[in-house]
């Protein structure tokens, strides 16, 4: 084998432990939603869906105010969102 050849076989490798590495790093075990979702929370309660990307929320369910949307079990947000809801028009308010 050449050096052109163990060099080009030895970026390869390093590439695919890259990747496997960063895949790991980037796991969506612990995420809200899964990709092409968003979350969306029940009007008046702390209990939580996932709608596809774009599509309207369930009756009963409003999208979370721009920048408050948890993304992850137990990021600022989802704790937030533990004792905070929205009410019917939307307005934050505290879990009654």
């Amino acid at each position: 084998m050449g050096k052109r050849t163990r060099a080009a076989v030895l970026a390869s490798a390093l590439a695919v432990a890259a990747g496997l590495l960063s895949a790991c790093s980037f796991s969506t075990a612990d995420a809200i939603c899964n990709t092409g979702e968003d979350p969306v929370i029940a009007v008046g309660s702390t209990a939580g869906a996932c709608v596809k990307s774009g599509e309207a929320a369930p009756k009963g369910y409003l999208r979370y105010p721009a920048g408050k949307v948890p993304q992850h079990v137990g990021d600022k947000w989802d704790t937030y969102w533990e004792s905070h809801t929205l009410d019917r028009n939307g307005k934050t308010v505290p879990v009654p």
